[in-house]
């Protein structure tokens, strides 16, 4: 049979024999997208080879027993660069470790597909722009940390309806608007949104434009004295008994 008869099988036999790489896995191909955007001068990311079956062997990554991504640890690790959107296709990411780093630009709002995320650490960093509604997405979490950045805008207050947040850090940023008050915003402090000179509402102790002013406290009502202590006066000495000895006389 001449060659051209069988030729046209040729590719798919060699696609079928060809390593099942970061192209076959999602995580992998989301992740490798990330290190592309990076800059990664003290080669933290060396491992990350598009070449495996999947991102389980990558250093910095950690997977469950079903070789999905739960964590990415990469804070303080002398990056720089930009967040992805593909990083929304981590469906069962837990923590998403970069603090302490040189990112820059915003936060994507594929962010909020991470619904399984626990810990979402994006503290001294570049960021800027506004702080996504889609996070409020993030049912599972219970630390958001994205302080010392350049954060604008108002506090999405979608975050509010976050059930479980235990810490919440805002600071050093250029937020304003009032400081949402409701849900688990109602144990926070002034300390979780400090140095954002925007920021108004009674948790801050500044005044929003245009609101009245804050409810005077209720008067305090000074507690009566105690009446004086009075001494109790000493017992008299016991009555001694009769002394019934004969005189001698």
């Amino acid at each position: 049979m001449p060659p051209h008869h069988v030729a046209w099988w040729r590719p798919l036999f060699l696609i079928a024999l060809m390593p099942i790489g970061v192209f076959g896995n999602l995580e992998g191909d989301a992740l490798f997208a990330f290190r592309q955007s990076l800059i990664d001068s003290s080669n933290v990311l060396q491992s990350w080879d598009s070449t495996l079956v999947n991102p389980c062997t990558w250093f910095h990554v950690t997977c469950n027993a079903e070789n999905s991504v739960v964590r990415v640890d990469l804070g303080n690790a002398g990056l720089s660069g930009t967040l992805v959107p593909q990083l929304g296709l981590l469906s069962n990411l837990q923590y998403l470790e970069l603090y302490s780093n040189d990112l820059s630009g915003v936060i994507p709002v594929e962010l909020g597909n991470l619904t399984a995320l626990v810990s979402l650490d994006l503290y001294q960093n570049n960021l800027n722009g506004t702080i996504p509604d889609s996070l409020g997405q993030l049912s599972n979490l219970q630390f958001l940390r994205l302080n010392d950045n350049s954060f604008t805008g108002n506090i999405p207050v979608s975050l509010t309806t976050i059930t479980g947040l235990q810490e919440l850090d805002l600071s050093y940023n250029d937020l304003f608007g009032e400081v949402p008050t409701n849900g688990s915003f109602s144990l926070f402090t002034s300390i979780s949104f400090v140095g954002n000179k925007g920021l108004c509402g009674a948790v801050v102790g500044k005044q929003c434009p245009g609101q009245p002013p804050f409810s005077p406290p209720p008067p305090h009502t000074a507690t009566p004295p105690l009446p004086p202590h009075t001494a109790t006066p000493p017992l008299p000495p016991p009555s001694l008994p009769p002394d019934t000895t004969p005189s001698p006389y």
